[in-house]
């Protein structure tokens, strides 16, 4: 589903996440934020104040959230199979997103799944949960090459 208005919305979220800019991000999320952030910890976070965090000292180091090692000199987010539903002022929006970051070794690319959780709150659109998970076979999959 295409729905303009929750994609412009959903833009403006991870540009803020992108650049670091914690006006913006705070403007785009609820209070009441609860988060599953599968390389952070096995436990629900809640609230804003992690992030504002994390982001301080990232845009201190000049990295981009969620990206490890040395200052980046160009990141950029995709988002792959992305998916909105949307029920009238909530909607869902899951995808994979894919971080690239040019460094001094090249491009890498990383990616895991997301999905985000969004609402209309006193006429304004915000993000009040967000899961995220690898992108790679779970650990009950068998393994892959080698002998039977």
């Amino acid at each position: 589903m295409n729905d303009p208005e929750i994609m412009e919305f959903f833009h403006k979220h991870m540009q803020s996440i992108q650049d670091n800019d914690l006006q913006t991000y705070r403007s785009t999320v609820s209070e009441d934020l609860s988060l599953y952030e599968w390389w952070v910890t096995p436990h629900r976070l809640d609230g804003v104040p992690f992030h504002e965090f994390m982001m301080s000292a990232n845009a201190k180091r000049g990295t981009v959230f969620g990206v490890e090692g040395e200052a980046l000199a160009e990141t950029r987010f995709d988002y792959a199979n992305m998916q909105v539903q949307r029920y009238t002022d909530t909607a869902i929006l899951s995808y994979t997103l894919l971080v690239s970051s040019a460094n001094p070794q090249g491009v890498q690319v990383s990616s895991h799944n997301e999905s985000r959780v969004v609402v209309k709150l006193d006429g304004e659109w915000k993000v009040v949960h967000v899961h995220k998970s690898p992108s790679w076979g779970a650990a009950h999959m068998p393994p892959t090459g080698g002998s039977a």
